[in-house]
Parts: C-alpha cells; sequence; structure tokens
C-alpha cells in the first residue's frame, strides 16, 4: 500500500514528452502511477504547460484520485522463480488487502475520534498515519479510484467489493475484458478507459476485443481511451479514429 505518495510531488515541467504531447494535440493528462500495488499513489491531473513552474502544471479543481491495481501486475505469482515473495501472491489476497485496508482507516477515524472525545491534556493522541488517513479519503469518496484491471472475474470482484464498502469508483483502467460485465459496470456508476485495439501483449489481454469501447459506451458506460504511453499519447486521434472503424461511433 503506497496511497500516501503524491504524483504531484515529482512533475517535471521539462520533461520533452510534454512538449511532444503538445505538438500531438494533448492540452491535459491524467498522470497515475504504475500499477505493482492494490493501492497505489496519489494521482495528478496536468494542464500540459510544458517549462512553466512545476505547481502550474497542476490542474486547479480536478477531483483527487488514487490508483489501484488487479491482476497479475500485483501478484506476480506467475512471473517465474525469483517472484515468490511478494504479498499477496493470488488474486483474492488482493482482495483480502483492499478490503483490510479499508477497515483498518475506519478503526483509525474512531481511535481520533475517541481521542477528540476525551478532556484536553488527558491522554496521548493516536499515532499518525498518512497511509490510512489516505486511505480514509477513499472510503468517504474524496479521493476517487481509477483501477487497474483485465480480467472479468475480478471486475466483477471489485465492482461488489466497492459496493459493498460504498467506494467511489471513477474508472476500470484498461478494462479489456469490461465488456463481459459491462451492465454491473454501469450499475456501479463507474467508468472504463480502456485501448482501442491492444491486445495479446500479455496473457490477461488474451480475450480483448477492438469493439469494447463501443460496446461499453452503448451500454451506458462513461468510455475513455487512455495511451498508458510517453508515445502514443501524442497520437490519441489514430485511437479515436480506430472506435469509429470498431463499432461505429461517432
Amino acid at each position: 500500500m503506497t496511497c500516501e505518495v503524491r504524483i504531484g510531488d515529482v512533475l517535471d515541467p521539462t520533461d520533452i514528452d510534454l512538449y511532444r504531447e503538445l505538438a500531438g494535440g494533448l492540452t491535459v493528462a491524467h498522470v497515475l502511477h504504475g500499477s505493482a500495488n492494490p493501492i497505489g499513489g496519489q494521482d495528478q491531473v496536468i494542464k500540459l504547460r510544458w517549462g512553466s513552474p512545476s505547481e502550474d502544471l497542476k490542474f486547479a479543481g480536478a477531483t483527487p484520485g488514487v490508483k489501484f491495481a488487479l491482476g497479475e501486475n500485483v501478484k506476480q505469482s506467475n512471473w517465474g522463480d525469483r517472484y515468490t515473495t511478494r504479498y499477496p501472491q493470488t488474486r483474492m489476497g488482493v482482495e483480502e488487502i483492499l478490503r483490510d485496508t479499508f477497515l483498518a482507516a475506519r478503526d483509525y477515524e474512531k481511535s481520533w475520534e475517541g481521542f477528540r472525545r476525551k478532556p484536553a491534556g488527558t491522554a496521548l493522541p493516536p499515532r499518525r498515519d498518512l497511509r490510512l488517513e489516505a486511505a480514509l479519503e477513499i472510503a468517504k469518496g474524496e479521493r476517487i479510484i481509477h483501477i487497474h484491471s483485465y480480467r472479468q472475474d475480478e471486475l466483477l470482484m471489485f465492482v461488489r467489493l466497492a459496493q459493498d464498502l460504498k467506494l467511489t469508483v471513477a474508472a476500470f483502467q484498461h478494462g479489456l475484458e469490461a465488456y463481459k460485465v459491462m451492465d454491473e459496470i454501469a450499475k456501479l456508476g463507474a467508468g472504463v478507459s480502456t485501448f482501442s485495439d491492444w491486445w495479446a501483449y500479455k496473457y490477461e489481454a488474451i480475450d480483448a476485443i477492438p469493439h469494447n469501447g463501443a460496446m461499453l459506451e452503448r451500454a451506458g458506460v462513461l468510455t475513455s481511451f487512455n495511451s498508458d504511453s510517453d508515445e502514443l499519447a501524442r497520437r490519441l486521434n489514430t485511437e479515436a479514429a480506430k472506435a469509429v472503424k470498431y463499432g461505429g461511433l461517432s
């Protein structure tokens, strides 16, 4: 769990990728952490003001988010003999870590509430935990979830977990099998930010279809296409064109 770390602390306004992406017509980017942890760090929406001070890149008023992840990137148990000590090693373990984190965040909140009810000077405050404070923001819907995901089983698992814990899910990132459970995603009110026609770059992507985006859109899911790449981010016009080709979107 690393939900206390922030992309906003390490923005580089002189990164040449910002310049190249501006040249390709991109003006705003949603910058997310990687997908190695069940709960990753805090995201940052930026305006591509290349060369400006770092703070000027931040998109004022953008809803704060956080990166979650499911699947092989997290458990890594199929990556070979050197990847046998990571915790968790199973998809079921990922679900339990997520649930346990939010239960711990609620307990953390209760400990502070109990402290504040006591007369001043009669008790020591609980030890401050930035990780649980961030998790509590997520639990309260003050920080929305973007979750790296692929397979239908894990998509459905997280839909049910979010419903149970009343979590606010902005989007399933990638969600290449989202077309299989699109009605459930629509009921949750979550979006999907998917690829246009990426597939087979790893086994989790084996059931990807280029009509995923169009099918989700017609099912009432707020749908977008992401780049996941500093290079592809300057060619998003071609990604949009693929959505017209595959599925007949306008």
